[in-house]
């Protein structure tokens, strides 16, 4: 029988390598792996390097550095995900990797994992120390409110204003949920506390943030940590209102005050301007009442205290008969006087 192995086409090492790459990208084009993140390092040049594991075999990823900044996981060790991207190889060394595009939680297990460990990192650093927490001012001149400009949201709010206390409002429009809605909230919360008091735009004496009810995937940007070291960092007091009354955000703690539904958070900001002027003309009519009591009691002291002195009229008219007589006493010792010497003139004369 002939040795057909010197008929077998040659190839060099980078030949087959090219090719072993474009059979993988060609029938992994684009694929959802699920696994756990294991091995997590971030290199200098920004590029993300970690593995995903199961029960029964590991899988080595890469994520780009222009993909990493994108993400909207943070990948870390323990993480449960599912990494979206393609399968391509590695010809240094002759190794299959999973290039990532993008990750998401896996469950609402991983992300109540990730949020618990999240929430207790940012507590020990004191991020929710009821000591950073500033009061509310009663009856603010300009409110931000950071949330969708197109959602029943913000229409609930400024309706809730309108019926209680008007105010000037400003909208800082953002995403409340999705790619890029944790870093557009952090910048409307930031933007809001950069403006400068006495300037051409007002800047607020109290910040809303709101969004409706949702899923905790559909509330996840509530609980990214550049969300919750922003609103921690804001010097103009905050209201968070996130989601319904049930729902608990990361944000909720690092506000100043947290409110059930968007609805309430316009409550809490403002009075009822009905019942502060109820409250006022109650409070003046108490006030008169007082005064008025208070000079009734004045009066019949003095009226008291009167009594036991000697009348001032009285008093005057026994001085002005005193008075009387003396200039009475007077006339009559002065027409003596001019007599005598009258007399004792005639006297001499004769």
């Amino acid at each position: 029988m002939a040795d057909n192995r010197n008929n077998l086409p040659e190839y060099s090492v980078s030949e087959i390598s090219q090719a072993v790459k474009r059979t993988l990208e060609g029938a992994f084009e684009r694929v959802r792996v699920r696994g756990e993140i294991s091995g997590f390092k971030r290199a200098a040049s920004g590029h993300l390097y970690f593995a995903l594991k199961d029960e029964e075999a590991k899988l080595d990823a890469v994520c780009w550095r222009l993909s990493a900044g994108r993400l909207a996981v943070t990948p870390e060790d323990g993480l449960e995900v599912v990494a979206i991207g393609r399968v391509s190889s590695y010809p240094g060394r002759s190794s299959y990797q999973l290039v990532v595009e993008s990750l998401e939680l896996a469950g609402e297990g991983a992300l109540l994992k990730l949020l618990e460990d999240r929430r207790k990192k940012l507590a020990a650093e004191g991020l929710f120390d009821a000591a950073r927490k500033r009061a509310l001012p009663f009856l603010p001149e300009v409110i931000g409110v950071i949330t969708s400009p197109t959602g029943a949201v913000i229409r609930d709010i400024l309706h809730r204003l309108e019926d209680r206390f008007p105010r000037r409002v400003l909208l800082w429009p953002v995403l409340v949920q999705g790619e890029g809605a944790k870093e557009q909230i952090a910048a409307a919360i930031n933007g809001f506390n950069a403006i400068r008091p006495g300037g051409l735009l007002p800047r607020p004496d109290l910040l809303i943030v709101a969004r409706g009810g949702g899923s905790l995937e559909d509330l996840w940007a509530f609980n990214e940590e550049i969300v919750v070291r922003a609103a921690a960092a804001s010097t103009i007091p905050l209201i968070s209102a996130v989601g319904h009354e049930t729902d608990t955000t990361l944000i909720d703690h690092a506000s100043d005050r947290r409110a059930p539904t968007p609805t309430a958070a316009a409550e809490i900001a403002v009075p009822v301007r009905a019942e502060l002027l109820a409250d006022v003309m109650q409070d003046g009519a108490r006030l008169a009442r007082a005064m008025r009591r208070l000079t009734e009691e004045a009066r019949l002291r003095l009226e008291g205290l009167a009594r036991g002195l000697p009348r001032p009229a009285q008093l005057i008219a026994e001085r002005i008969q005193t008075l009387d007589g003396c200039v009475e006493r007077l006339v009559n010792a002065r027409i003596g006087y001019f007599q005598r010497r009258w007399d004792l003139l005639l006297r001499l004369y004769a």
